[in-house]
Formats: C-alpha cells, structure tokens, sequence
C-alpha cells in the first residue's frame, strides 16, 4: 500500500508527479501496450533482416592474429555464421589514446559463450598493426580473436566501428549485414537500463520534462580521468581502462597520428 500522498504536481522540480498506486499502475499499463507494439516492430526489423540479399567475397584473403597470417574462412572456427566487431585504431598512440567508443563496445563484448552456444563465432577486427595491437591486448585483458585488417578492404576490412555478420557455405563466405553508430548500442545493456530510468542516459539530445537534469553531449561517459570524472581531457582514458592493472593517472594521449 502506497504511504505517499496523492499529488499529481511533481514534489519539487525535476521530479516526476506523486500519486498513487493505483494511479502509477493505470499509467505503466497504458505504456506497456506501447513498449509491446515496439517489441514486435523490433521482432518485425529482424525479419526483414534476415531477408537481406548477401554479398560473397573472397574467403582466403589472409588476416593478422595472435598465430600469424590466417585465412579469413578460419574466423568461423568451423561454425556457418560470424559476427565481427571493426574496432577503430590510432596509430601510435598508447593505450589510453585509442578509440574511446570502440573501447566501450569491444569491453562489452569479451565473453561469446552464447553466440557460440548459438552457433555464431564472433571476432574483434582492427585496422591497427599487430605489433601494436598485441600489447593493448595484453593490457586489456581481451580474450576474444582479434585480426589486424590492415590494408584491406571491404568487406573484411573497410570502414571500422561496424558490427559485421558474415555466413559460411562450405569453403564460401559472404556478407550479410552491418551496422554501425547507434546500431551498436545493442552490445552495451547499460543503454537500455538507463532508458529504464527517470533520468534516462543525462544527455542533451534526450526528450525530458522541464526541470530534468541538464543532459551532457553525447558519449559523455565514454572517457573519465583518475576521479571518474567525465571528460576529454589529456588526463583521461577510456572509461573501461580504469579497471585494468597498471592503469594510472595519465599525463598526456601522447597521439602521434590517427589511423581509421
């Protein structure tokens, strides 16, 4: 039983309106009608996209990994589907200098027990020279496949900050679908529980009541100094690196060259 009063003006500005239960439930209910329409628009996209014509491109074009120069065909490890993520690289720079939102995505993707339960391989790769990639590994902690791509182009290589999904035929491959920008938020849960909450992501571009917190540009979060505190300043790293040993303060990106 609800002990607060009924009010239907918000307790103080940048708060929802008080009311009571019974009032929240008629409300919630008449949203999730909406969020089940939205749920089967979602179910209804996937469809389509598993209509998607394909494209075939050359399996054996050779890639960069931890072992050596591999065949394409062997990031399937066997299995008819891969998914890839296209992680950006910085040439020269260290590790706290490479791609902030690449970081994010690639630190939300280390664990494909169900993808492979599900049939699907999954690999990290990257336009960066291995022998610097190697070591950012290393410090990361990544226990995914990652390839060097370098010179190579689409579909293999490309543009980055893409998720790829490729289908295996036999000794065939092909391309099937890519998505980048907001398509890839689908690999980061925190997005989708923070829409859950009364203040959303805090950014700007954010539709909120009057009186909400004023939001912050967009991937605010991605990078933070020592304090956590949000920020692009050369004191900072990619959110996710302050969790990895040895990472400490930093005094400058020390960026020699950006390589996309």
């Amino acid at each position: 039983m609800s002990t607060t009063r009924d009010d239907t003006q918000p307790a103080h500005r940048g708060r929802p309106p008080v009311v009571d239960h019974a009032t929240w439930q008629a409300a919630r209910d008449e949203l999730l009608v909406r969020e089940k329409a939205h749920t089967r628009a979602g179910d209804a996209l996937a469809a389509e996209r598993r209509r998607l014509p394909m494209v075939e491109l050359d399996p054996r074009v050779e890639v960069v990994g931890a072992h050596g120069s591999v065949p394409f065909l062997d990031l399937f490890e066997g299995r008819d589907e891969l998914l890839v993520y296209k992680h950006m690289w910085h040439d020269g720079a260290p590790h706290q200098g490479q791609c902030e939102g690449c970081t994010t995505t690639a630190w939300h993707l280390r664990d494909a027990a169900y993808l492979n339960v599900a049939g699907v391989s999954f690999a990290v790769l990257t336009e960066g020279p291995w022998d610097e990639v190697a070591p950012y590994l290393d410090f990361m902690g990544y226990t995914q496949p990652w390839y060097s791509v370098r010179g190579l182009d689409e579909p293999v290589g490309g543009e980055m900050g893409t998720l790829t999904c490729f289908l295996r035929d036999g000794d065939r491959a092909f391309l099937t679908y890519a998505t980048t920008g907001r398509g890839n938020e689908v690999t980061s849960p925190a997005f989708a529980l923070l829409d859950m909450t009364p203040y959303g992501r805090r950014e700007s571009w954010q539709d909120v009541p009057d009186g909400w917190p004023e939001g912050h540009p967009p991937c605010w979060y991605w990078r933070t100094d020592h304090d956590g505190v949000a920020g692009w300043a050369e004191s900072s790293r990619p959110t996710p690196q302050w969790t990895r040993p040895g990472a400490g303060p930093v005094q400058t990106l020390g960026r020699r060259s950006h390589h996309h």
